[in-house]
C-alpha cells in the first residue's frame, strides 16, 4: 500500500475515533464532576465532612460499579452487532441489560445499607464515620437510576449516539450543583441537611440522567421506525448468560481497581482528618484527569468492536493503538499540571492550610502514575472491544490486592510513612498493571490480521 494512502487511512480513522471519543470524554468528566461538586460544596463545612463524602463515595462506588461493570458486556455485543449492521440485535441486547439492572439493584442496595455497620471494627474516626453513614444511606436511593443510566448509555455509545450521553451528564451537573447549594446549606426555603443534602442532590441528578437517556434511546429507535417499548423483548436467559460471561470479569476488574482506592481511603480514615481530606482531594484530582483516558477507553472498546463486527482486523488494531496514543498524550500533560500548580489546584477545594500542605506531595505522586494509569485503562477498553475481559481483572487483582495495597499498608502504618506510604503502594501497583495490559493488547492485536 502506498505511504500516502496508509497515512490517509490513519488520519481518517483518527478523526473517526476523536468524533466518538470527545463526547464520551466529556461524559466521563461530567460523571466525575458530580462527586467533585459534592466534595467542593461540603468543603466549607469541615475536614470531617470532606472525609465523609470521600469515604462514602469510596464505599458506594466499589459495589455499585460492580453492577455497572456487568453491563460493560454491552460495549462488546452492541458495538459488534452495529458493526455488522444488525440494529435489531442492538435493541435486543439493550433489553437484557435493563433486566440485569433491575435484578441487581435490590442486592446492591441491601449491601450498601449494611456497609456502615463495619465502621466500628475499622478504627474509623467517629465523627467521620457518623457523617459517612448519613451520606451513604441517602446516596443508596440513587442506585436503580444509576444502573438504568448505565445500560442505556452503553447502548447509545454502541450505536454511535453519544451526544445525548454528554448532554445528560453536563446538565445533570448543573442540577446537582444547585441541589447541593440548596440542600446542604438550606437555601430556597429547604432544610439545611449537611452531607445528607449532598447525597440527595446526587440521587435527583441520577433520576434526571436516566430519564434523558431513556428518551434518547426511544427517539433513536423511533427514527428507524421501531418503537422502543412496543417491541420490547422479554427475558432471554441465553443472552443474559452471554452478557454475564463478558460482564462479570469486567465488573471484577472495576471492583478490583475502584475497591483498591476505596480500601486506601478506609485506611486513610485511620489517620488524622487532615490526612484523609488531603487524600480525598488528591484522589479527586487524579480521578478527574483519569476521566479522559477512561472516556477514550470506552471509545476504543466501541471502535474496536465495530471493526471486529465488520470483519476488519487491521482497523480494529489501529483503533486500539490510536486510542493509546491519545490517552497517554493527555496524561503526560496532566502530570505536568500536577507538578507545576499543586497549590492552585488544592485551594479550589479547601482553605485549610494543613490539608493543602499534605496534598502537595500527593499530587506529585499522582503525576508519577498518570501515564501508567492512562495505559492500563485504555488497554482495558481495547481488549473489551475484542471480548477479552478476564486478563484485566486478574491483572488488577494481582497488582492492587496482592502487591500494592499490602505494600502501602506496611509503609503507612509499620514504617510510619503515613499517607505517602499508602500512595507509594498504589503507584507501584499501577505501573505493574499497565505493563501487563499493554503487553496483552500488543499480543492480541497482533493476531487480528489472521483471525478476522
Amino acid at each position: 500500500m502506498p505511504v500516502h494512502t496508509e497515512k490517509t487511512r490513519w488520519k481518517s480513522e483518527l478523526r473517526s475515533l476523536l468524533a466518538l471519543a470527545i463526547p464520551v470524554v466529556f461524559s466521563e468528566l461530567g460523571w466525575m464532576s458530580m462527586s467533585i461538586v459534592d466534595t467542593i460544596m461540603v468543603g466549607r463545612l469541615s475536614a470531617e465532612a470532606i472525609g465523609a463524602v470521600g469515604m462514602g463515595n469510596a464505599l458506594y462506588y466499589a459495589p455499585a460499579l460492580f453492577g455497572i461493570g456487568i453491563l460493560l458486556g454491552l460495549d462488546t455485543l452492541v458495538s459488534q452487532a452495529y458493526g455488522r449492521g444488525d440494529l435489531d440485535e442492538c435493541h435486543r441486547w439493550l433489553s437484557q441489560g435493563v433486566y440485569i439492572a433491575l435484578i441487581f439493584t435490590p442486592f446492591l442496595m441491601l449491601f450498601l445499607w449494611a456497609a456502615p455497620l463495619v465502621f466500628p471494627y475499622l478504627g474509623t474516626n467517629p465523627t467521620v464515620s457518623a457523617q459517612t453513614t448519613q451520606y451513604l444511606r441517602m446516596l443508596n436511593w440513587g442506585t436503580l437510576p444509576l444502573l438504568l443510566y448505565a445500560a442505556f448509555r452503553r447502548y447509545l455509545q454502541g450505536v454511535k449516539r453519544v451526544g445525548p450521553v454528554t448532554f445528560a451528564l453536563i446538565s445533570a451537573n448543573l442540577i446537582n450543583w444547585v441541589g447541593n447549594w440548596a440542600l446542604i446549606y438550606g437555601h430556597l426555603g429547604l432544610p439545611a441537611m449537611g452531607v445528607r443534602g449532598s447525597a440527595l442532590s446526587t440521587c435527583l441528578a441520577r433520576v434526571y440522567m436516566a430519564g434523558v437517556l431513556i428518551f434518547a434511546a426511544w427517539k433513536n429507535e423511533a427514527g428507524r421506525g421501531h418503537s422502543l417499548f412496543e417491541h420490547w423483548p422479554g427475558i432471554a436467559l441465553e443472552r443474559i448468560r452471554s452478557l454475564m460471561k463478558l460482564g462479570v470479569p469486567a465488573a471484577g476488574q472495576i471492583v478490583m481497581e475502584v475497591g483498591a482506592f476505596g480500601a486506601a481511603t478506609v485506611m486513610a480514615a485511620r489517620l488524622a482528618p487532615a490526612a484523609l481530606a488531603a487524600h480525598q482531594i488528591a484522589l479527586n484530582c487524579a480521578a478527574f484527569s483519569y476521566m479522559v483516558p477512561l472516556g477514550t477507553s470506552a471509545a476504543a472498546a466501541v471502535a474496536v468492536g465495530h471493526a471486529v463486527g465488520a470483519g476488519d482486523g487491521p482497523c480494529a488494531r489501529r483503533a486500539g493503538w490510536l486510542a493509546l496514543m491519545l490517552g497517554v498524550s493527555f496524561m503526560a500533560c496532566s502530570a505536568v499540571v500536577f507538578l507545576v500548580a499543586p497549590h492552585a489546584i488544592l485551594i479550589i477545594y479547601t482553605n485549610q492550610a494543613d490539608v493543602v500542605r499534605m496534598g502537595i506531595p500527593l499530587l506529585a505522586m499522582a503525576a508519577a502514575f498518570s501515564i501508567f494509569d492512562g495505559i492500563q485503562t485504555i488497554s482495558t477498553g481495547a481488549l473489551r472491544g475484542l471480548g477479552e475481559t478476564r486478563v484485566p481483572m486478574l491483572a488488577n487483582f494481582a497488582g492492587y490486592w496482592i502487591f500494592g495495597l499490602p505494600l502501602g499498608y506496611v509503609l503507612c502504618f509499620w514504617h510510619g510513612k503515613g499517607i505517602i506510604g499508602l500512595w507509594t503502594g498504589l503507584t507501584l501497583a499501577l505501573i505493574f498493571i499497565s505493563l501487563v495490559l499493554l503487553f496483552q493488547w500488543w499480543r492480541d492485536s497482533s493476531k487480528l490480521q489472521s483471525t478476522l
